[in-house]
């Protein structure tokens, strides 16, 4: 029997019981109607069923990762979802043939659907693509979801205007042409979409940002390790382990540090100082210069300095019992002296990059005796933890040098010349 037939034999039928012609042809086609959804939920759960387990043991079978990624972004889930929509496209319409205002709407549904399956199933296969592009050393760093969003954008542009089409009846340029004259709107609400594409191009051919990069953006308050780049923001895990979203293009527009340089040389940077206060810089005596030569980090400088200001007294003639004539040692000096040699003594300290004991300008709170070397372990808490060890001990040296650390005091003591 035909589509026809039967529901000619439905109609004959409802008659016969009494129904009227015109609610039996409504009856008849919502029964079959109801009969083929049915029928459509059925055939959907079956192929659902098919495709999935398939699907899992293709999977299960090849050693490639890139099938178990589809099946994670439910690739086989979305084309199930064809199989019903092609027996709806081909069956449903015919019922409602006799109704062109029905059979026109319902069509255009289901193509519209259609439409919004395919974007669905393209969107599946992008995010696999990128998922597994991810997993490639090449590629693990780089603003992928960014170069995706800008696909998914064009194609969701392109989906709408085909199912607006579809739905209206118009075709696809008069869409176009209204979408022309809206342009200078859709620029003002895409405005964030097109400066993060911008950006994410520009970061990634200057390579200026990548994923696992440690930034510091201080307007921003981000200070961390940058962990996802997309179209609209870049994602940083503070220390703190709280995430701060920057807008990508503001990695282009405004100043940010990346440490990457640091992370990717042979030394993490101590630049650090000690005050040294000001009253307690003077002249060593003979009697502890002879004491500070017992330090064996210091003990061929002492002597070496000592015989030089001989000399040089000598040869001046200077009057030695008043400190202030000629040359003498200071206490400052010989422990910078003694700083810079414990620093190149040190086994953390990487003595291929620059290490030095400097004296900065005086400042209120006394002198400034900055240590600027490079602790050759970059991982953070083993950098704190020798850097601490380091300045522990200068601290603890200072008295055999007879200094003092500045300290503020509310009631500082009168200064006795």
């Amino acid at each position: 029997m035909s589509y026809a037939g039967i529901k000619e034999f439905l109609n004959q039928f409802l008659i016969d019981h009494g129904i009227s012609s015109d609610f039996s042809t409504l009856i008849s086609l919502s029964l079959l109607l109801i009969i083929h959804l049915i029928l459509g939920g059925i055939i959907f759960w079956v192929t659902r069923k098919l495709i999935l387990q398939v699907a899992h043991s293709i999977a299960e079978k090849t050693k490639s990762q890139f099938d178990d990624l589809l099946t994670q972004n439910k690739f086989p889930k979305r084309v199930s979802y064809l199989v019903p929509l092609f027996y709806f496209h081909s069956v449903i319409p015919n019922l409602f043939e006799s109704n062109e205002v029905i059979y026109g709407a319902i069509e255009n549904i289901v193509e519209a659907a259609t439409v919004v399956i395919f974007i669905a199933l393209i969107r599946s296969l992008l995010n696999t693509i990128r998922d597994y592009l991810k997993l490639l050393p090449a590629f693990k760093d780089k603003p992928i979801d960014s170069y995706i969003q800008v696909v998914m954008i064009f194609l969701w542009f392109i989906g709408i205007i085909l199912i607006l089409s579809i739905l209206t009846g118009k075709d696809v340029v008069s869409f176009l042409t209204t979408i022309g004259a809206l342009s200078a709107v859709l620029l003002f609400v895409f405005k964030d979409s097109i400066l993060g594409f911008v950006a994410s191009v520009q970061i990634t051919i200057n390579d200026t940002v990548r994923i696992g990069d440690w930034i510091t953006m201080k307007n921003s308050d981000a200070d961390g390790d940058v962990v996802s780049i997309s179209l609209s923001t870049v994602q940083v895990q503070n220390f703190d382990k709280t995430i701060t979203s920057i807008p990508t293009y503001k990695l282009v527009s405004d100043s940010f540090v990346n440490w990457r340089g640091m992370s990717e040389s042979e030394g993490r940077r101590i630049k650090r100082s000690l005050l040294i206060k000001v009253g307690s810089i003077r002249f060593l005596s003979p009697t502890e210069v002879k004491e500070l030569e017992k330090i064996e980090k210091i003990n061929r400088y002492i002597k070496d300095l000592k015989e030089e200001i001989e000399r040089y007294n000598d040869a001046l003639e200077a009057d030695t019992t008043i400190p202030v004539n000629g040359r003498n040692m200071t206490n400052l000096g010989v422990f910078r002296n003694y700083t810079e040699a414990y620093l190149k003594k040190h086994p953390k300290i990487n003595q291929n990059m620059t290490v030095m004991c400097r004296q900065l300008a005086p400042s209120p709170q006394g002198i400034p005796i900055e240590i600027y070397a490079f602790i050759s372990d970059k991982e953070w808490v083993h950098y704190e933890h020798i850097s601490a060890d380091i300045f522990d001990h200068l601290l603890a040296v200072t008295r055999y040098f007879h200094l003092e650390c500045f300290e503020y005091t509310l009631n500082p003591p009168a200064y006795k010349a």
